[in-house]
């Protein structure tokens, strides 16, 4: 068999990903979740002119009954004439993620839930609590004392089978290369009594705890929405931090990493416990995926490297995520074989490892 029929037909474990929305989306809606966007601005323009807006008009009009390139206008005007939940079934079912790794800490009101998620998609789903999230829910009402106990309880608890950093959204990846002293925490706990976390020492003992429960711990990198200082995501960053855990032996993943990509497969390579994907960017990028994920690759060993989707809202961004991620793997590993970098059973074994084994690894699966 062939490197692309064999890529095609492999089951993948998508290691980070969200819900989808519960309710239709306006076009506005649809628009901005298309992209990392608050709103459509009319000084640029529609998000369909973008390389994922034609990937949607690509790939996903067909699962839609519509022709290749179909219209925005008619695509949308084909989708919101179908339930949501026949989309979303339609397109779960498309992406062939039979594992479903659900970060589902931000804006669940709007999302389904993992369980719900895999229910579509005739699949799996386990959580990974988001550290941010989590601290958030526990801080009103509890002392000090009682919030340190009831974080570690939570993380201890088994309900999760990995645990998220957002430290890039709130504070930066400049995480200090020692755990925080008891009284630091404890100070940062008396100026922190609640709501939206942005206090580096809380949100470093965060990243500390989840080491020490065993949980892999993921961390956001690169490029997200506004909300970013996007000098402040570089994962190198994150290297005395690294440096600092890495006798734990606890996995730690660098996610999404777009235009740090390069920088992530060197920690990767250098730190025993670092691992990386693409993310968002595999469909991000659409047409010229093939392309940065080969960048992606350069120097990271094969072993390091998931697959994720990170698709949030929009049941389009899970199929083309895993569509785009089989396409740009698969270009890949034939152009290895074209240059005789390896053979054909090297090019399957390496296939499998991306595509679902170094996941199930990592995780415990």
């Amino acid at each position: 068999m062939g490197i692309l029929p064999f890529v095609a037909e492999l089951g993948l474990i998508d290691h980070h990903c969200h819900g989808v929305l519960r309710v239709d989306s306006t076009r506005s809606e649809f628009e901005s979740l298309l992209l990392e966007a608050d709103a459509v601005s009319e000084l640029g323009g529609s998000f369909f002119d973008s390389a994922l807006g034609f990937a949607v008009r690509r790939w996903c009009a067909p699962l839609l009954d519509l022709p290749r390139h179909a219209s925005a206008d008619v695509y949308l005007e084909r989708r919101n004439s179908l339930h949501i939940t026949e989309v979303s079934r339609t397109f779960l079912m498309a992406s062939g993620i039979h594992t479903f790794l659900v970060d589902g800490g931000f804006q669940p009101e709007r999302l389904l839930s993992g369980s719900e998620l895999a229910s579509l998609a005739g699949a799996v789903s386990l959580d990974i609590v988001r550290l941010e999230h989590l601290a958030e829910s526990l801080r009103p009402s509890r002392s000090a004392d009682e919030f340190v106990v009831a974080v570690r309880s939570a993380l201890a608890s088994g309900a999760a089978v990995g645990a998220k950093s957002v430290a890039a959204y709130r504070v930066g990846l400049g995480l200090p290369g020692e755990r925080p002293s008891d009284s630091d925490v404890v100070a940062a706990l008396g100026a922190w009594s609640g709501g939206r976390l942005a206090d580096p020492v809380v949100i470093a003992w965060l990243a500390w705890e989840a080491l020490d429960a065993g949980l892999p711990l993921q961390f956001h990198v690169g490029y997200g929405d506004a909300d970013i200082d996007l000098h402040r995501c570089d994962p190198s960053l994150l290297t005395p931090f690294l440096r600092a855990t890495a006798s734990l032996g606890v996995p730690v993943l660098l996610l999404h990493n777009y235009p740090f990509h390069r920088q992530a497969g060197y920690l990767a390579q250098v730190f025993p416990h670092v691992f990386c994907d693409l993310g968002l960017a595999t469909h991000g990028l659409g047409h010229q995926a093939s392309r940065v994920f080969a960048e992606a690759l350069e120097i990271v060993p094969y072993g390091k490297f998931l697959f994720s989707s990170d698709a949030f809202g929009l049941p389009e961004l899970y199929y083309l995520g895993a569509l785009l991620f089989r396409q740009a793997l698969s270009d890949f590993l034939a152009d290895g074989l074209r240059r005789d970098a390896f053979t054909e059973e090297d090019a399957h074994r390496i296939a499998r490892l991306i595509a679902s084994e170094n996941a199930a690894r990592v995780y415990k699966l």
